[in-house]
């Protein structure tokens, strides 16, 4: 007879093998999209919306300008950039102005640009995708309706969240399914909002912890060290959740961002991370700045061989990209080395006037071997700012510094 440790470790490794399976045959299914691959130059790009929030104020005149004017980004960034998948990295509806019968509709606002040009995307839900009055299942199934979604979700429970999940990209020139990937593209759900249609004993709306949960994290591992394997190497990979760790934080706050060094606006100091306005026992609380729990899913990333860069939003004035290699003070957790990233708030719902953009992303096989990634924010005024390679000397390399624009509707 299996312990409680025991059935516990079964559970998790079997949710690992489970979610090996699911990509697979999600990948086979007649109708269903083909695998991600890179493109015949060797190339793969990937377009990064943060923060769009549609939904906001539907009743006044200045709540669909709003999303209309959030459309006009998505195309002309998509005119200018022609990416191989785009990721929507959470808030992309703001829930606490929505209604439960149609918040999820403004699904079909957020990827009418997409499906137009035949791109598939992948989402993350982020802490105003769960609202009172906006599920995040819901959320996913309006997603799924859409043959060009790629979202879905490996992990179940109450406390897991929804778009915990990853997806896997081919060589140019390999043969699915029996090539291994060229890299992994990992998804979390940092949560926080609040639980659907629940009310505590006062009435009021349950808060939903803010940051990816240890049985998400113990998914990770599991999935990774299964991927390792089967495939008997290392697969390079990302990972995007919408709210960033702590270590965001303190790279910003005890060691501080170099605008010629990490070029990038830096205007949301101090920033907000995960597990903010919780208590160390797990109460929220606004006596409480910070209460760790986040510290799981960090040393998880420090631990996972191949994790090359961590993409963020939530902050959205804050555009930088910080090479996490060292101790930082205040600290027990060491850096490997993988790049902490932000986004650029791309959507003209949320709080902030800074131009609207996008991040976008483009490796190549041979960078891959090497390590490195190349990035940069596309601007809705069609300008590119804060263009980097993130490789061995990032962090030392001087760049141009990022301009501080502006956008109004």
């Amino acid at each position: 007879m299996l312990n409680s440790t025991s059935t516990m470790r079964y559970h998790i490794i079997a949710a690992a093998c489970a979610s090996l399976a699911q990509a697979s045959l999600q990948a086979s299914l007649p109708g269903a999209l083909g695998p991600l691959k890179f493109s015949k130059d060797g190339t793969f790009q990937i377009s990064i919306f943060e923060d769009l929030h549609f939904g906001e104020n539907a009743w006044d005149t200045w709540g669909p300008e709003q999303d209309r004017k959030s459309v006009t980004v998505l195309n002309k960034i998509l005119d200018s950039e022609s990416p191989d998948l785009v990721v929507l990295n959470g808030d992309l509806i703001t829930g606490e102005n929505g209604f439960q019968e149609n918040a999820t509709v403004y699904i079909d606002q957020i990827t009418a640009p997409l499906i137009e040009r035949g791109l598939s995307w992948a989402s993350t839900y982020g802490n105003h995708d769960h609202s009172f009055n906006l599920s995040a299942e819901q959320l996913l199934a309006r997603e799924r309706r859409w043959p060009n979604a790629r979202t879905t979700q490996m992990v179940f429970g109450r406390d897991a969240g929804v778009s915990n999940y990853y997806l896997p990209v081919y060589g140019s020139g390999m043969r699915w399914p029996w090539s291994a990937p060229r890299l992994i593209l990992w998804f979390f759900d940092s949560r926080g909002g609040q639980y659907f249609q629940e009310l505590d004993e006062s009435g009021h709306d349950i808060p939903q912890p803010n940051w990816v949960d240890t049985s998400v994290v113990d998914w990770f591992r599991k999935t990774s060290s299964a991927l390792t394997r089967r495939y008997g190497k290392t697969i390079p990979s990302l990972a995007f959740v919408h709210i960033p760790t702590n270590a965001s934080l303190a790279a910003q706050t005890m060691v501080g961002i170099d605008e010629n060094r990490e070029p990038g606006i830096n205007d949301d100091y101090a920033l907000a991370q995960q597990a903010q306005g919780w208590c160390a026992n797990g109460t929220n609380s606004n006596e409480c700045a910070y209460g760790g729990q986040d510290g799981p899913f960090m040393r998880s990333l420090v631990e996972t061989p191949g994790i090359l860069g961590v993409f963020s939003g939530h902050d959205h004035g804050d555009t930088w990209c910080y090479k996490w290699d060292t101790q930082i003070p205040g600290m027990d957790i060491v850096g490997n080395g993988v790049n902490l990233c932000f986004g650029q708030h791309s959507g003209y719902g949320g709080y902030g006037h800074w131009i609207r953009g996008s991040r976008q992303v483009r490796i190549s096989e041979g960078m891959l071997e090497r390590g490195e990634l190349k990035t940069w924010i596309r601007l809705e005024s069609g300008d590119v700012v804060g263009s980097v390679g993130l490789n061995a000397t990032y962090g030392e390399d001087l760049y141009p510094p990022t301009p501080n624009d502006k956008t109004y509707l």
